[in-house]
């Protein structure tokens, strides 16, 4: 009796696996190509960002002679955030309260600030790039302002500069504070880069549920093609003594040659990619971690009222400032200096003498973060670990980590200088850090800090899976156009 004989159920359970890889992969190797140059792409141009370090660098520095108000919180404790900087020619405190309001006051008394109209967002954008302007519009959003993080910024006005670079910069018309810069090559290229990477064009990604939908229903498709492809290219290969005539490993030729290698060196990539891709939306939110206590992270940071600030005395010691930031962590008051051409300064909000927060009080008032466990450990970091990191660049170090032993087995990053807290994670976020980021980007800081290390390990792995899918394309086109006899 023959095989077909012998194992029906298995040879019609091979037949529809071939049939599946056959007609799912026609669409997603598409898919799989663009995925994969888009990517290499976003390797050197990154979605567009106006970074805080940037906006530093462009405000004007602040106006001591102006500043004679130091906002009062209302309660026994301080605001989640004071910093005071300067809005166009006046100086302003922005304050955002523990409720979620925000507001922007004058730092001087009897000044009304003006409403952001076309023409201030047209003079405060060309006094950041330091040129003119071309056009301004109000937008409510657009495809470099589409996330949700500008929504408390809406409408914005969208300034376009008479800059070689193509500039364009957006105004929030409620703080008047610059949310976003992009250049005319850093939109040419994310129209190649993450736009199609992310499937973000505006139209869906205006919408996060239907956003996350698409996502989650298009990569389903390429993580079965890349399973039963990986599945089939092991069945159609012979090893020892079973090779094909001449010895080959595989009976293909062509097309189906490069595809069938191909697929087999990268498969493995292909899959943990498109299945990390996958999980950029957390299916199901098996990843999402509870919301934070928000009356510990409170009584961290507000358990004590601002101390009254002698502001003549921090101008004449402030002088070149672009940002001050008045905060009490863990029961210490401070004031955060932050320059455009010089490292930051830490002062006693009391005493106005250089400071720095204390480690004790750090860890003792921490305990309050995390009601149902207790302080295991606590470390101070000058090296990036493998939750605190940056691509391509140092974090701010050292960094003071501490372990708490409760159900969620916590963790938190916090500034030492300062108190602030960085980072927060829990085990099901240190879980999501390997089987996401590390899987879809391979961000370990001994390849991203040792470049051109991590380029050729992506670029490598990108062009298997380029010329696997590339070569599908070609065959699924092929099969579509063929008329059987």
């Amino acid at each position: 009796m023959t095989s077909r004989h012998r194992h029906p159920f298995t040879h019609v359970a091979k037949r529809w696996l071939y049939v599946t890889h056959r007609w799912i992969g026609i669409v997603t190797c598409l898919l799989f190509a663009i995925w994969f140059a888009s990517g290499l792409v976003m390797i050197y141009v990154p979605y567009p960002s106006a970074s805080q370090a940037e906006r530093i660098a462009a405000q004007q520095p602040i106006d001591w002679r102006r500043v004679s108000i130091l906002p009062q919180a209302a309660g026994d404790g301080a605001p989640q955030s004071l910093v005071l900087e300067m809005r166009d020619t006046v100086p302003v405190w922005r304050i955002a309260h523990w409720t979620g309001e925000r507001e922007t006051l004058a730092a001087a008394p009897g000044v009304v600030l003006p409403p952001v109209t076309a023409s201030w967002a047209a003079q405060t954008a060309g006094r950041f790039a330091n040129t003119s302007v071309r056009s301004v519009e109000q937008i409510e959003r657009d495809q470099w302002t589409v996330a949700g993080g500008f929504s408390p910024h809406r409408p914005l006005w969208k300034v376009a500069l008479a800059d070689d670079a193509g500039t364009e910069l957006y105004v929030s018309a409620s703080s008047g504070t610059i949310v976003q810069a992009t250049t005319r090559s850093e939109r040419f290229w994310n129209w190649l880069g993450s736009v199609p990477h992310w499937i973000y064009p505006t139209i869906i990604r205006q919408d996060a549920g239907v956003w996350r939908q698409v996502v989650l229903w298009v990569s389903g498709p390429c993580i079965a093609a890349a399973v039963t492809g990986i599945w089939v290219g092991l069945l159609r290969t012979r090893i020892g003594q079973r090779r094909f005539r001449g010895g080959r490993m595989t009976p293909y030729h062509g097309w189906m040659l490069w595809h069938h290698v191909a697929g087999l060196a990268g498969g493995l990539f292909l899959l943990t990619w498109i299945f990390s891709g996958w999980l950029s939306v957390d299916p199901g939110y098996a990843f999402t971690s509870p919301d934070p206590d928000a009356q510990a992270e409170q009584a961290y940071s507000a358990s004590a009222p601002l101390p009254p600030v002698d502001l003549a005395r921090l101008g004449a010691l402030a002088t070149g400032a672009k940002r001050a930031t008045v905060s009490v962590h863990a029961g210490q008051a401070l004031v955060t200096l932050d320059y455009a051409d010089r490292p930051r300064r830490i002062l006693s909000a009391a005493s106005l003498t250089e400071a720095s927060a204390d480690r004790a009080a750090i860890e003792r008032a921490a305990r309050g973060l995390v009601p149902d466990g207790k302080l295991v450990q606590s470390d101070l970091l000058t090296a990036p670990d493998s939750y605190y990191y940056d691509i391509g660049a140092l974090p701010p170090l050292p960094v003071l980590r501490l372990k708490f032993d409760d159900p969620a087995r916590t963790w938190f990053y916090i500034d030492p200088a300062t108190g602030e807290g960085l980072q927060r994670l829990d085990s099901r976020r240190r879980a999501y850090r390997w089987l996401y980021d590390m899987l879809h980007k391979w961000d370990l800081s001994s390849l991203t800090l040792h470049r051109p290390l991590w380029d050729i390990l992506l670029w490598t792995f990108s062009i298997f899976g380029l010329v696997t899918s590339i070569s599908g394309v070609w065959i699924g086109w092929k099969r579509l156009r063929h008329t059987p006899r």
